[in-house]
């Protein structure tokens, strides 16, 4: 469903992804996971169509999209900082997209009723962000993804703003509303929990490469590499150095 090959990105010389390959089938959860600085949120922003590759390719459904407008890629994608409109209602800011592309009032309405009802926010529906919770910001932001029904959904550390409970209740929402659509995501995130929790597949990267690609089970059980064992894991491994020669 979600193809990556031999991806590379320059931020002028600097060189910030390297050679990333990975493959995902439909309804897949994969979670990019990495430290701060580690090339995850640009990956993310480069198969969006935010940012252009350097060289590589991307196909989503068979079809390249390397070079393609965002708004040619059917995605759908939530930011970390929900990137609701302020002066716009909870109502406008969910449909905007559809009114934009022209969709149907009837096809509106119904896409509309049914997540209000799986996030529940139907009454909410006529306040602004400034008036609402951050928790009720987070389920308009996903709401605004879920209305579009793309081929694929992108979140960039959706849940980073929110408190340590609410947080958690989050993870199960989503996951579960994702789990119901069969839906495609990529999700970034610095919280191993969640993305162990939350994922079918974990892509573990570090300084623009790709530590590890595998089930949540083998990089905490069966990690790689010493990034991978001592990034993921709370606490962290114990490890100690030695000096050795060999014997003749």
């Amino acid at each position: 469903m979600l193809t990556v090959e031999k991806l590379n990105k320059f931020y002028s010389k600097v060189q910030v992804l390297y050679d990333i390959n990975f493959s995902i089938e439909r309804g897949t959860f994969l979670a990019i996971l990495g430290p701060s600085g580690c090339g995850k949120t640009t990956l993310l922003r480069t198969i969006a169509g935010l940012e252009e590759a350097d060289s590589g390719k991307i196909f989503i459904n068979d079809k390249d999209v390397t070079y393609l407008h965002p708004s040619k890629r059917n995605i759908a994608m939530v930011f970390q900082s929900y990137a609701l409109y302020p002066h716009m209602t909870v109502y406008d800011n969910i449909t905007i997209g559809l009114r934009i592309k022209k969709v149907s009032k009837e096809i509106i309405e119904q896409r509309l009723s049914n997540v209000v009802n799986i996030l529940n926010i139907k009454d909410i529906l006529n306040k602004k962000p400034t008036e609402i919770s951050g928790g009720q910001r987070q389920r308009v932001a996903v709401a605004r993804a879920l209305v579009k029904q793309p081929d694929l959904f992108l979140f960039d550390e959706p849940l980073s703003n929110l408190d340590a409970l609410l947080r958690e209740r989050a993870r199960e929402e989503i996951k579960k509303i994702l789990l119901d659509l069969n839906a495609t995501t990529v999700y970034v995130t610095h919280d191993q929990i969640e993305a162990l929790t939350m994922a079918d597949m974990i892509l573990v990267m570090n300084k623009g490469r790709i530590m590890q690609f595998d089930t949540p089970e083998n990089i905490y059980n069966n990690p790689l590499n010493f990034f991978t064992a001592s990034f993921v894991g709370i606490p962290q491994i114990n490890y100690f150095y030695l000096k050795f020669k060999e014997s003749n």
